[in-house]
């Protein structure tokens, strides 16, 4: 380590003082004389040389805020003169650190101090360590300079031995700043000061190197920008050299949807939504995604009919002549819907088109099974009104966004399904079907049903939002027809917004004139034969719809009749058949082979299902409609110990309660209504509904399950003609149940000709059509003993139960 040395040689000296600046031995500075203190000491300084001998000498003190450093620089003033701005100026020349002490008196108006020069002694040889320093030191300082292009002072600094030197030459630095300067002028140990010199020199250069990274990424990324800009500038100037050749009008794209905002007939609220994106797209550069997003949303929003209205139809004859001529029965509709166009007719007469800012809409809700004619009824519907049709079809949906939208933020967003169909239908009043809204579900991305309640609500949906435009959108003059299976299955609150109209299915005179109306020419068209080369005779119509097909609608009746049509087209062109022919009932068979469903009433005594006692006939509904249900009772024997009650057939829990109901009540009256039930209380009861793979429940097979137990009890068998539907109380009431006209149609599809049903459900007959209670005769009861008067057949031969 080197060792230091210091002799002090006293002196007297003006004092020079540097504001904000610092001079280091060996450093050459100008100086400005219009200062006052400067000049002052300079004076000073040339007036004590005049009196002795040398040059002019000052002390060179730094002076920061007002305080004057422990440390100077004795300078040999060199020249007085003009600076290069032609102010007064001395050159002044560092020698050597002086350690200031107490002022003193001299000539002129300077502070004179007293002051010892500090003097430096270094060993020799100097240690390794020190040659080292001294190595890096010039090693940085001449990567500095070669970065600035400094190259003549490369060589002075690689030229300069001594270490105090050398580290003193760090003053010349404009990086430093004055604190740091001062402290190396207060360094007196030359090894320690080359060493800080060394220290900042080498953090300089460190955050050098980290500006020219992030300069040279900056001009990276900026000269990326400027060629972009540049090949951005070329194309607009092709595309406007295109449009010159083209003759086409000048106007950028964002230029171009202002004037399509401005010319488009928008409601005043979504005129000013669509002006602030566009100058959001103004404002946002080229290659910015938001820029993409916002044509998006112009784009759908320019394209949506707001102000376009298709005129409804107001003959209301003519209305119903189309739906009587598309669709055969549905009166029920047909009434709602010929009283909306009565009702809208009225308002618009007098004046009354637009109330609270809401027109007059409609939502309906066709409930019924699968086939009875839902979906092509909404077409009809808008037929009648002159209105366009649109369906939205929500079987398996389970996104919200599906129905509201989805935020403009997320990739791929779209406007929700109901939007679309607006957009599509190219109207602000379409028929808009949604279809299936029973089979709507909802998982973790929401609830779409939820979503549905606005749109659905007359009082909500003139003002409906979605996500996606974010805009109010008037959905008050949509007539929204919805189709369902199920009732249970949609949400009361939806169901609730909604006008619920049935449709429970169609009597066989019905499908016969759909299928000769309607099926029968559609299916002539699809199986390339004139209307009169096939022709289908009302028996074997008839027959079709009775015995090859049971069900509530009539698709599979279509499907029997295009079978039918493809065997005689393929007939005819294998040379086996002549055109023009007619299909009799009798030559259904040899073509699409024997029925499928015939009536019990049709078959032999012996193979009927009521042949043995403890089988009754009852009557459910389905999702497929209504449908005929065989109730089987048995009872164990005695020996085999298996007592109490045992139901099979994939049973809900109203059904099972409604068998232990039945059961109950049987045990508690057998001596009232003479029936052996002494040896239930023994033996094991078994009830069984067949069509086990079907699941089964409500409470109105309570009374078939009454008739199987006292069938089987007495012996008496259940008259085949006979059918039933109800809920059994404890104390044998007949209580009432829905879905009545569904049931009495099953029970005339099943060849049934009488019906018991409860009291209560009298009123439900003004559903049923007028042909089907003409043949059948329905037996309103209000206790389960008069079930078993009707149902049950007298005893021919006496049966021992106990045996």
């Amino acid at each position: 380590m080197a060792s230091e040395s210091m002799a002090s040689v006293p002196l007297t000296l003006p004092v020079l003082p540097l504001d904000d600046e610092v001079v280091l031995p060996g450093m050459v500075v100008p100086l400005d004389l219009s200062d006052n203190d400067v000049r002052a000491a300079v004076e000073a300084a040339q007036a004590a040389a005049r009196t002795g001998s040398g040059k002019p000498r000052v002390l060179l003190v730094p002076r920061i805020d007002g305080t004057y450093a422990g440390t100077g620089v004795l300078g040999i003033v060199e020249q007085v003169g003009r600076l290069s701005d032609g102010d007064p100026g001395a050159l002044i020349r560092g020698l050597g650190r002086v350690r200031i002490g107490a002022g003193t008196t001299g000539p002129g108006a300077a502070l004179w101090v007293e002051g010892g020069t500090v003097e430096e002694t270094l060993p020799d040889p100097l240690p390794g360590s020190v040659t080292e320093l001294v190595k890096e030191y010039k090693a940085l300082a001449t990567s500095w300079l070669k970065k600035r292009g400094a190259w003549q002072v490369v060589d002075r600094v690689q030229q300069i031995d001594g270490v105090g030197a050398l580290a003193d030459n760090s003053g010349y630095s404009p990086f430093l700043s004055v604190e740091q300067k001062v402290e190396l002028l207060e360094t007196a140990d030359p090894v320690a000061r080359l060493k800080l010199a060394t220290a900042q020199l080498r953090e300089h250069l460190a955050e050098q190197d980290v500006a020219e990274t992030i300069a040279k990424d900056v001009q990276e990324g900026v000269d990326k920008q400027q060629r972009e800009f540049l090949l951005r500038r070329q194309l607009e100037a092709v595309r406007k050299e295109l449009r010159d050749l083209n003759g086409e009008a000048e106007g950028d794209e964002s230029d171009d949807y202002r004037a399509r905002v401005e010319a488009a007939d928008l409601p005043e609220k979504v005129r000013e939504a669509a002006l602030k994106e566009v100058e959001k797209l103004e404002r946002s550069s080229d290659q910015s995604p938001e820029g993409s997003w916002i044509r998006t949303w112009l784009d759908t929003v320019l394209e949506l009919p707001w102000n376009e209205r298709t005129e409804d139809r107001y003959d209301i004859r003519g209305a119903r002549a189309v739906l009587d001529a598309e669709h055969a029965g549905l009166d029920d509709v047909k009434e709602r819907i010929t009283e909306y166009l009565a009702v809208r007719k009225r308002r618009s007469e007098r004046g009354l088109g637009v109330v609270g800012g809401r027109r007059g809409g409609a939502v309906l809700a066709l409930v019924g099974p699968p086939g009875v004619g839902k979906t092509s009824i909404a077409e009809s519907v808008a037929h009648a009104m002159g209105r366009t049709f649109v369906r939205v079809a929500l079987g398996g949906v389970r996104d919200e966004a599906e129905i509201r939208g989805h935020r403009r933020t997320y990739v791929g967003a779209l406007p929700g399904r109901i939007v679309r169909a607006v957009k599509e239908a190219g109207s602000m009043n379409p028929v808009v079907l949604l279809d299936e809204i029973d089979k709507v579900g909802s998982d973790f991305r929401g609830d779409p049903a939820a979503a549905l309640l606005e749109v659905l609500d007359p009082a909500q949906n003139h003002t409906f939002r979605d996500h996606y435009l974010e805009v109010e959108l008037d959905l008050s003059d949509v007539v929204f027809l919805a189709t369902a299976n199920v009732l249970e299955a949609i949400p009361d609150a939806l169901l609730d917004r909604m006008e619920l109209v049935r449709l429970d299915g169609y009597t066989e005179d019905e499908k016969v004139v759909i299928a000769r109306d309607h099926l029968l020419p559609r299916q002539l068209e699809r199986a390339g034969l004139e209307p009169g080369e096939v022709v289908l005779e009302e028996t074997a119509l008839r027959k079709l719809a009775g015995e090859y097909t049971r069900e509530a609608g009539v698709r599979t009746l279509e499907r029997s009749i295009a079978r039918l049509l493809r065997k005689v087209a393929a007939q005819h062109e294998l040379g086996d058949r002549e055109l023009p022919f007619a299909i009799g009932s009798e030559d259904l068979r040899d073509l699409i082979g024997r029925p499928h469903h015939v009536p019990e009433s049709a078959q032999d005594p012996a193979e009927r299902r009521t042949a043995v006692p403890g089988v009754a006939t009852g009557l459910a509904v389905t999702g497929a409609g209504g449908d005929v249900l065989f109730v089987e009772a048995s009872l164990a024997d005695p020996e085999t110990g298996a007592a109490g009650l045992t139901l099979t057939g994939q049973l809900g829990d109203v059904m099972k309660e409604s068998a232990q109901i039945a059961l109950s009540f049987l045990r508690s009256h057998g001596a009232e209504l003479e029936l052996p039930v002494t040896g239930l209380k023994d033996r094991g009861v078994h009830i069984h509904f067949p069509a086990g793979a079907v699941p089964k429940d409500g409470p109105s097979a309570g009374v078939t399950m009454t008739t199987a137990l006292a069938s089987l009890l007495s012996g008496r068998l259940v008259r085949t003609d006979v059918a039933m539907t109800g809920e059994v109380s404890l104390t044998g009431r007949v209580l009432p149940i829905g879905g009545v006209k569904q049931k009495l149609l099953a029970a005339h599809r099943a060849g049934i000709t009488t019906v018991v049903i409860p009291k209560r459900n009298e009123a439900d007959l003004d559903d049923v059509p007028a042909e089907i209670l003409e043949k059948l005769e329905v037996h309103p009861v209000t206790d389960v003993r008069q079930v078993l008067e009707i149902a049950l057949a007298p005893a021919v031969v006496p049966v021992d139960v106990a045996a």
